[in-house]
C-alpha cells in the first residue's frame, strides 16, 4: 500500500516536509515544502539542479528531480511541525545510477535475487565542539582516559539525553549513549535493521545530531580526525546477512561460528579492502585515523591493516559473536548510502567467487602486527586509495557508473588540496 505523505502530514500536524537526498561526498540537500503542496511532490519529484551538488552532472543537464520515499518518513521531534523524508533522484524520467540511495537499492536487489537481506547496525561516534571548531565543548573534559567518563557524560546529559528521546520517539529502539575514548567525544547506538532502512536512519542521526547541538550552542562534528593527539570519529558498521528470516552467518558446528556466506563475505571484503578505503575512508583527513600514531589515551581504536580476528579490537573486521562481524575500517565521514553498497558489492564478490578470508588473526595488532609481514595494508593517503578503486573490477563492475562518477569529483578534491600550501612545509622546507 503507498503511504500518503499528505496524509501523514495533515495527521501529524506537519506544516513543512523536508525533501532530502545524499549527494556523493556524503552531504544532505533538501528543499522544503508546505504541506499543502506534498501531494504534488510525492508525484513528480523535487526539482534541482544537479550540477549545484556534489553529482557528476553539469549546468546543461536537465532538472534533477528528488522522489520522495514515504517509507523513510520521520517527524523531527526537536521541531515537531516539519517532516524530513529521503529521496530518490530521478533524470528523464530515470534513476540517476550515481545516486548513493539508487546504488544502494541496486545492490540490495542483486542480494534479493540470491533470497538474501543484509541487515546492518552501526556505531557513529561524533564530537562536541565550540561553534567556531577549535576546541572541544567542555573545558573540564581533560581525563587521559576519558572513555565512559560518567562525569563528562553528565555535564552533556541535556544534549545526549535530548538525542536519546528523539530516537526514541521515532521507534528506533535506542539502547546506550556513552562518552567516547577522546575527550569530547560521544557514542550513541539503535538498534539493527535492513541496510537501506539504516542507511536512512543514519543520515536522519546525523542531521539530528546536528541541529539539536546547535539548539544547545554547540557544534557537532563527524571528522574524522579533528584533533591530533585525540582519537578519531570512527563508524564501525555490524553486518548479518538473512535468509527466509534466519540469520544466515550463523552456524554453531563450523570452528569460528561462522557460515561458509560469512566467511566468504569477510573474504570479499579483505580482497576489496584497499578499494572500499576510497568510499569508507571518503576525505583527506581520513587517513590521520586510520594510519594515525597512538593516542593521548593510548590508542587509535582504528586498524591500518587488512585482517579478521575474534572479539579483538585492533583489526579491521572483529567477529565479536557468530551472528555478525563489525567492520571497523569506516569513518564519521563516510556517506551513510555508499557505505553499505560498497560492503554488499564486496560481500556478494566473495561469495559468488568463494573467496577465503585467510586465517584468522587473534594477535594485538598495534604491538604485533609486524610479525605479519604478509598482511595487506591499509591505503596511506585519499589519493592511494582512489587508484586502488580504479583498479578494482569488483566495485566497477558492481557500482557502475558510480564508480568513475566518484573518482572524477575526488580526483578534484585531492587536488584541490595538493595545492595547499600549509605552514609546517614552511615551517620545514623555508631554509632547504
Amino acid at each position: 500500500m503507498t503511504i500518503d505523505l499528505a496524509k501523514v502530514a495533515a495527521d501529524n500536524g506537519i506544516r513543512y516536509l523536508l525533501i532530502s537526498y545524499t549527494d556523493l561526498f556524503g552531504n544532505q540537500r533538501a528543499k522544503l515544502v508546505p504541506a499543502c503542496s506534498i501531494g504534488v511532490m510525492q508525484k513528480n519529484g523535487a526539482g534541482f539542479a544537479g550540477f549545484a551538488t556534489w553529482l557528476d552532472l553539469t549546468p546543461a543537464d536537465p532538472d534533477l528531480f528528488a522522489m520522495p520515499d514515504p517509507a523513510s518518513f520521520h517527524q523531527l521531534p526537536w521541531k515537531p511541525d516539519v517532516g524530513w523524508v529521503a529521496a530518490d533522484l530521478w533524470m528523464e524520467g530515470k534513476p540517476v545510477e550515481h545516486g548513493p540511495r539508487n546504488a544502494l537499492k541496486r545492490q540490495i536487489a542483486r542480494a534479493a535475487e540470491q533470497g538474501l537481506q543484509m541487515k546492518t547496525g552501526v556505531e557513529c561516534e561524533f564530537f562536541l565542539i565550540s561553534p567556531d571548531g577549535t576546541t572541544i565543548g567542555d573545558a573540564a573534559d581533560t581525563q587521559v582516559k576519558p572513555c565512559y567518563d560518567q562525569q563528562a557524560l553528565m555535564r552533556r546529559y541535556d544534549i545526549i539525553s535530548e538525542i536519546c528521546d528523539s530516537m526514541l520517539s521515532v521507534g528506533w529502539h535506542a539502547y546506550q549513549n556513552d562518552h567516547e575514548d577522546a575527550n569530547g567525544q560521544f557514542e550513541m547506538n539503535w538498534h539493527y535493521d535492513d541496510a537501506l532502512v539504516t542507511a536512512d536512519r543514519h543520515a536522519f542521526f546525523k542531521f539530528m545530531v546536528k541541529s539539536i547541538a546547535e539548539r544547545h550552542g554547540m557544534r557537532a562534528t563527524f571528522m574524522p580526525k579533528p584533533f591530533a593527539n585525540l582519537t578519531g570519529n570512527g563508524c564501525h558498521m555490524h553486518v548479518s546477512m538473512w535468509r527466509a528470516g534466519q540469520n544466515a552467518f550463523e552456524d554453531a558446528g563450523a570452528p569460528q561460528g561462522l557460515s561458509p556466506i560469512a566467511l566468504n563475505m569477510i573474504g570479499g571484503l579483505i580482497h576489496s579492502a584497499d578499494a572500499l578505503a576510497a568510499f569508507l575512508n571518503p576525505t583527506v583527513n581520513s587517513y590521520k585515523r586510520i594510519n594515525a600514531p597512538r593516542t593521548v589515551s593510548g590508542a587509535t581504536w582504528a586498524p591500518n591493516s587488512v585482517t579478521w580476528t575474534g572479539n579483538n579490537r585492533t583489526h579491521m573486521i572483529r567477529v565479536p559473536e557468530g551472528d555478525r562481524f563489525e567492520l571497523r575500517l569506516a569513518d564519521g565521514a563516510v556517506n551513510p548510502y555508499l557505505m553499505p553498497a560498497a560492503v554488499l558489492a564486496a560481500g556478494l564478490d566473495g561469495m559468488a567467487q568463494a573467496r577465503d578470508p585467510g586465517p584468522r588473526l587473534d594477535i594485538n595488532m598495534y604491538t604485533d602486527g609486524h610479525t605479519v609481514p604478509d598482511a595487506k595494508k591499509l591505503p596511506l593517503n585519499l589519493l592511494d586509495a582512489l587508484r586502488a578503486l580504479e583498479g578494482s573490477s569488483v566495485l566497477r563492475e558492481a557500482l557502475g557508473s558510480l564508480v568513475p562518477a566518484y573518482l572524477k569529483l575526488k580526483h578534484v578534491e585531492w587536488n584541490d588540496y595538493a595545492r595547499h600550501l600549509t605552514q609546517w612545509e614552511r615551517d620545514t622546507t623555508l631554509d632547504c
